[in-house]
């Protein structure tokens, strides 16, 4: 737990194609963190639109952005270019020596990988892409959240808020954590309890299966090059 008299500069890294809930849904919450201060970082300074067009504009661009206390690394289909662009990757590492903790949301902990820092570490990601974490050497945890020191991942998507509160209580308490999580009424109660593969129904399952299968190949093959770039052999 860092003081609170003490300024907290965070960072979430941004790129065309992200999911943006990875992005938003932790930034709503560690917006509220006292005396701290919230910013979007990216390639260049040009606004980037997510995977559904929603368009986002960067505060500053990577080689601009300061040294992190906490650093969020979204994830979504843009991840597969963002994990063989080697200044994107730079950034997460030099920010990972330096922050304080890493925050990977779903298939951000994908990019986390390529940038070395899952080896032997436990970690998490969506459900669909969990088989592809033994390729950066990482011990899969199939946990909703998992913390291995100061790095932090997740599942998928909504999942980025849980993983945001757990990084509040770790920066500023869980008192402060607490109040956040009241101020934002996060209470989930999903309406149809399809949110994990074991409780959604076969059918439905099946198909979101068959609809994710082309983007799940090429995650594969991108996995498989950069094990190959890290030394790791593929599972």
């Amino acid at each position: 737990m860092i003081p609170p008299e003490t300024p907290l500069a965070i960072g979430c890294l941004l790129f065309e194609e992200l999911d943006q809930l990875d992005l938003t849904g932790p930034f709503e919450v560690l917006s509220r963190i006292p005396n701290a201060t919230t910013r979007l970082y990216a390639r260049a300074a040009a606004p980037v639109r997510d995977a559904a067009g929603l368009r986002l504009v960067p505060d500053a661009t990577l080689d601009a952005a300061p040294a992190l206390d906490a650093l969020v690394v979204p994830g979504g289909p843009g991840q597969e270019a963002v994990m063989e662009d080697e200044a994107m990757l730079g950034f997460v590492r030099r920010q990972a020596g330096a922050a304080g903790f890493v925050l990977s949301v779903c298939t951000g902990a994908l990019i986390c990988g390529a940038a070395g820092l899952l080896r032997g570490r436990r970690a998490t990601t969506h459900w669909a892409s969990f088989h592809l974490l033994r390729y950066f050497g990482a011990i899969p945890d199939e946990r909703r959240v998992v913390r291995d020191g100061s790095l932090i991942s997740t599942a998928g998507v909504t999942a980025g808020i849980d993983g945001a509160l757990v990084l509040a209580a770790a920066l500023r308490g869980e008192e402060a954590a607490r109040r956040i999580e009241l101020g934002m009424q996060y209470a989930p109660e999903p309406p149809f309890g399809s949110g994990n593969p074991e409780t959604a129904p076969v059918s439905v399952r099946t198909a979101m299966q068959a609809a994710m299968q082309t983007r799940i190949r090429a995650r594969e093959a991108t996995a498989a090059r950069v094990a190959a770039r890290l030394g790791i052999a593929a599972p």
